[in-house]
């Protein structure tokens, strides 16, 4: 016998419940995008390097660590996307979508990191996300920020999650505050991890993202950006902060919040949980603007964000609506399968959700019944098919009825609608 094949180490296959949890989230989210005026929208599954080179930043982890990359055909250079918002300007830019603004999207779909797997942590992973292009007010962080919080609250998993918000601020207080912080870090470049010793010369706000153990001491007693805003920047988070209490969403400063991407700027956000260890944040984001620019587009303002449907699925955990309970037609006798067939194509034109049985003795049939959770079992066999009729069994009360084909779709709804 071969020997058995298995999926690839970060990937996972999904069957009954757990794919249709995975449904529900994609659905509910897609909902409520729409709700929020967001258009569904879909890019390719693998990109140019240089769309996630140019705008991830050359230090990230994702672009030095993560990325699967790969020669194509040609001999140009490919990589599977490790995260949705870059595909999402690039198409914009490159499909001369920038006309209409502000233009509000909405993805789901596979994501790819050659990450170590561990709870909430796949390497072929999954999000929504939602973007929201050319608007440059702080309402527009408001607006996604509520996007994200209904999202939750729908899922049942709004007292799950903290939302945690911070502010980059605009270029220029960035500037003031990385002298700042190159000069605090400098001091103790020896105490800090190797990745933090690399971040420190090309990207030393990475070191206050940093999990290693050794950097989260030096981080917490590092300067805070917050001290270095200019009245733009202050005025630009005292705006967000004032409309996320004006429409009553909570939250807490959290000044380690820097996000691991190049393009953040102003507002970073993250809803949090401390049920998947270290795997917290469920739903993040934040402003990029002049994304756009970097595709070679116009110099546009940016916010949105993704949230991982692994994670939310390990929060729902047993919150699932309940699955549709079909109707099963079992076909008894070898002369009935004409009428089978016909029955269950009848059934499923009232929208009625019906399996069809075709081998097996009526007691097997019945058993597989069960095993799928059906509703009622509609019984075929040549004594019905001279009467004209169908035996229909209810099984949650065991009850039988000879019902008369013209009849049956009529009768099937009746006991459908009783659970």
């Amino acid at each position: 016998m071969a020997r058995a094949l298995r999926p690839v180490r970060g990937t996972h296959d999904l069957f009954g419940d757990d794919k249709r949890r995975f449904d529900h989230i994609v659905v509910t989210a897609r909902s409520i995008a729409a709700a929020y005026g967001y258009a569904p929208m879909a890019t390719p599954t693998f990109e140019f390097t240089e769309v996630f080179r140019r705008t991830l930043g050359e230090t990230s982890d994702i672009v030095t660590k993560e990325m699967y990359t790969f020669a194509s055909g040609s001999g140009e250079e490919v990589t599977l996307r490790p995260e949705g918002t870059a595909p999402v300007a690039r198409a914009l830019v490159s499909g001369g979508r920038l006309q209409v603004l502000p233009a509000r999207l909405f993805y789901d779909g596979p994501m790819f990191r050659r990450e170590r797997p561990q709870k909430g942590r796949m390497r072929q992973f999954h999000q929504v996300g939602i973007e929201l292009i050319g608007e440059p007010s702080p309402v527009g962080d408001v607006e996604v920020i509520a996007a994200g919080a209904r999202l939750l609250k729908e899922l049942d998993l709004a007292d799950s999650v903290v939302l945690r918000l911070h502010t980059l601020g605009n270029s220029a207080s960035r500037d003031r505050y990385r002298s700042a912080l190159v000069g605090y870090l400098d001091q103790r470049r020896e105490g800090l991890s190797a990745d933090s010793r690399r971040r420190l010369d090309r990207n030393p706000l990475r070191v206050l993202d940093s999990k290693a153990p050794e950097d989260r001491q030096v981080a917490n007693e590092a300067p805070r950006l917050l001290d270095f805003l200019d009245r733009e920047s202050a005025d630009f988070f005292a705006a967000v902060r004032h409309h996320l209490d004006a429409l009553g969403i909570s939250y807490e400063i959290d000044p380690m919040l820097v996000r691991g991407l190049d393009y953040y700027m102003h507002t970073t956000f993250e809803f949090v949980t401390d049920r998947l260890g270290a795997q917290g944040a469920v739903l993040a984001g934040g402003r990029y603007d002049g994304l756009t620019e970097r595709m070679g587009g116009p110099a546009l303002a940016g916010t949105g964000w993704a949230a991982g449907i692994e994670r939310l699925a390990l929060l729902t955990g047993d919150a699932l609506p309940a699955a549709t309970r079909p109707v099963l037609v079992a076909c008894i006798s070898a002369a009935a399968t004409a009428q089978a067939l016909l029955c269950a194509e009848t059934l499923r034109n009232m929208g009625l959700a019906t399996e069809l049985a075709l081998q097996g003795s009526l007691k097997r049939q019945l058993r597989h019944a069960d095993r799928i959770g059906a509703r009622a079992a509609v019984l075929l066999g040549d004594r019905e098919l001279e009467a004209g009729l169908a035996l229909v069994r209810d099984l949650d009360t065991g009850q039988q009825s000879e019902v008369p084909f013209a009849l049956l779709p009529n009768h099937l709804s009746e006991i459908s609608s009783n659970g």
